[in-house]
């Protein structure tokens, strides 16, 4: 059985500041996907799923992880990632969201939804050609997807407890605490460094921190390390080691590990998916 969210390395990786997309081939086996800080789309654009057709997508809110299930065999699918100030703006432009809502997505799956498809196969069609102007098409579509999805397959509630940070989307129980995580994520955090910043033993901030987010406070931290490096290794040529030592991962044999368990491939795989890379090994 894969690890969680592995299979062969990306055809493709496209990163931009406010969004991201990936088009990811997975191999027999299971694919979980660990949680990350943005709004996650899963599309197949080719299904060996058991029970995800190809066209059907699979949406995932910030934070929490995302299952396809089985796969019998290839399958090859569309991964776009958008971050949450992306859609607040826009559903701050169409007079949808007031300080303190929660954008969430009012379903796990949508089928037979042929706008929806069709405006991720433009993008995929896009991601593998690259001809002259898709940076350019992505980033319209993108603005499309994003629209739709307001209209269509995000609820906007309204919460006392939800408001918007320098740390993205963030309970304020938690805010001082997650800034403090964004901050220092690239040295070795203590819970109980951490619980300090929320004004909370380190029992409890761990036990609220879980109940809020779905996962512990070290997963959060390594999901922002990660996050972190994967802009490095796609924006910058900086060898990967020092991308490493940079998000907190000083030995390059833990941080390959760690790498490949969140995003499915190695940190030089993904360099390479994202761009032209410099001349090195793993």
């Amino acid at each position: 059985m894969n690890s969680p969210g592995t299979g062969i390395p990306s055809k493709r990786i496209f990163i931009e500041s406010s969004f991201s997309i990936e088009r990811r081939i997975f191999t027999r086996g299971r694919h979980p996907l660990p949680p990350q800080p943005d709004y996650l789309i899963f599309y197949p654009l080719s299904s060996a799923f058991e029970a995800f057709p190809a066209g059907a997508c699979l949406f995932g809110n910030p934070n929490q992880p995302l299952d396809p299930g089985f796969s019998r065999g290839r399958s090859e699918a569309l991964l776009v990632r958008l971050s949450p100030e992306l859609l607040i703006e826009k559903a701050a432009r169409l007079r949808l969201y007031r300080t303190g809502s929660q954008l969430l997505f009012s379903q796990v799956r949508a089928d037979n939804d042929d706008r929806l498809s069709g405006l991720l196969n433009l993008i995929g069609v896009e991601m593998e050609s690259r001809a002259a102007g898709w940076r350019e098409m992505i980033g319209s579509q993108i603005d499309q997807l994003g629209v739709y999805l307001l209209r269509n397959h995000i609820n906007v509630r309204r919460s006392e407890e939800i408001e918007l940070s320098r740390a993205g989307i963030v309970d304020r129980r938690l805010r001082r605490a997650i800034e403090f995580m964004h901050d220092n994520c690239s040295r070795e955090l203590s819970i109980a460094e951490i619980a300090a910043h929320a004004y909370l033993s380190a029992f409890h901030f761990a036990r609220l921190f879980k109940k809020i987010t779905g996962t512990s406070p070290h997963a959060y931290l390594a999901m922002l390390r990660i996050e972190r490096a994967r802009r490095l290794l796609a924006e910058t040529d900086q060898p990967i080691t020092e991308v490493g030592s940079l998000v907190g991962y000083p030995g390059q044999s833990h941080f390959t590990k760690i790498f490949r368990e969140m995003t499915g491939m190695t940190p030089l795989a993904f360099r390479r998916a994202a761009g032209e890379p410099p001349n090195e090994t793993e």
